[in-house]
């Protein structure tokens, strides 16, 4: 699972934006160029507000800043958050396995002689097709919006939600005992100074784990491209952007 997340994660896109990941926080969201201005300097003083290309005024598809300026930071809190799980479980699973059978037939979890793009090659089909349509659930659930053919869910990141929060499973006709975001319900007193101080760490963190799992593939599939990582990580003659190459391909 944690080579989808890696897989996905090439995905990210990197300009500002300040997530709340409960519905519960009253945190201040920045809809404007000057907003992000402000965040940038708080998160990082020597580079500061950072958009060369202009994306930020773009208006994409026609519509305005402050819709396209919601997009671009839902897009990047969900890419940070996917390439922290990427480059851990990478670690991890490098290192580690489960020890019991991955199959009802007794087959084993991939042995971690394997990379862990060899070990997501390694899983049987079905695994795969499950752990795909898992990741696509969360993603259809985190976009449903009231008056978008349901009268539950959360007010939209483009239309003045809250980037990068995910929303409670209440909707869910049967009882779901865990949200997402804080299942044991630990932050929900939280203060706001925190909470503002934990967004923002969030963020510098997503940005620099995209980069790290970006290098650990860069370093596998492209010889000498990584210095830091020649003998580190396992060469990789695959594809790491055709998830289902190993079963069947087009």
């Amino acid at each position: 699972m944690k080579t989808v997340h890696a897989l996905l994660s090439l995905l990210a896109t990197t300009t500002a934006f300040t997530p709340s990941p409960t519905g519960r926080s009253t945190t201040k969201v920045s809809e404007t160029k000057a907003d992000l201005e402000a965040l940038g300097k708080k998160l990082n003083p020597i580079v500061g507000y950072f958009d060369p290309l202009g994306v930020t005024e773009s208006a994409l598809w026609g519509t305005s800043n402050e819709f396209t300026i919601g997009w671009l930071r839902q897009s990047e809190i969900k890419h940070g958050r996917v390439a922290m799980a990427a480059f851990v479980g990478y670690c991890v699973q490098s290192n580690f396995h489960f020890p019991w059978a991955m199959t009802l037939d007794g087959t084993p979890f991939p042995s971690t002689s394997l990379s862990p793009p060899e070990q997501w090659d390694a899983l049987p089909f079905g695994a795969k097709l499950q752990i795909i349509l898992f990741i696509g659930f969360l993603e259809f659930y985190s976009e449903l919006a009231p008056g978008v053919g349901v009268g539950s869910g959360q007010t939209h990141y483009t239309q003045g939600g809250k980037p990068g929060q995910f929303p409670t499973f209440d909707a869910i006709p049967h009882p779901v005992p865990f949200n997402l975001y804080d299942p044991f319900g630990f932050n929900k007193n939280m203060s706001e100074e925190t909470k503002e101080r934990r967004l923002r760490a969030e963020i510098n963190n997503g940005r620099l784990a995209q980069l790290g799992i970006i290098g650990f593939l860069c370093a596998q599939t492209i010889p000498g491209s990584v210095p830091a990582l020649v003998g580190v990580v396992k060469p990789y003659s695959g594809e790491v952007m055709a998830p289902f190459s190993a079963d069947f391909s087009f």
